[in-house]
């Protein structure tokens, strides 16, 4: 008879056929404080980790604003603090938008796992792709940053996510 691994067993006081969802566990069954803390540690990470790359982008158009004459210079700053409220707006628009349509059809947890899990392997190609963008893009990343300030905060002010509608159904159906 071969034994559960420890992160296999359920949580106590959990019901059994409550699904585990990335991120969140069972603690989205009752929304309590510890599914509260969970959301808010995870958008505290990313938060922290948007504050470096703000620092980085930052840095890298400070380096390439010093090439410019001032009077070009001021010209481009505006332009970039312009350019950047509208992307800010334009990243909390487009994660809005897929937030809704994947509320029309939420992933079932297996779904989610998988998508998790493709995402992480995923990430480690595009983090060292983008460290070469970033450099070639340098005279427009505050622009770009804020788009992903906004796409960051728009997915972490929802009510719920699509996982945990998806678990919903899938518990129900």
């Amino acid at each position: 008879m071969a034994s559960k691994a420890s992160s296999d067993a359920r949580a106590a006081g959990t019901p059994a056929g409550i699904p585990a969802l990335p991120g969140l566990g069972t603690t989205w069954y009752e929304r309590g404080p510890r599914y509260w803390l969970r959301r808010a540690c995870g958008a505290a990470l990313w938060f922290m980790v948007l504050a470096f790359f703000c620092f980085i982008a930052l840095s890298l158009y400070g380096g390439f604003r010093q090439a410019l004459p001032p009077t070009v210079r001021t010209v481009w700053d505006w332009t970039q603090v312009a350019a950047s409220c509208v992307a800010l707006g334009w990243g909390w628009r487009v994660q809005r938008r897929d937030h809704r349509a994947k509320l029309l059809d939420p992933p079932t947890p297996a779904q989610a796992r998988s998508a998790k899990r493709d995402g992480t392997r995923r990430s480690v190609g595009l983090a060292v792709a983008g460290r070469v963008l970033c450099l070639v893009a340098a005279p427009v990343m505050p622009v770009f940053v804020a788009g992903c300030v906004g796409w960051v905060a728009a997915a972490f002010t929802v009510r719920e996510y699509p996982s945990e509608v998806g678990a919903r159904r899938a518990m129900e159906g």
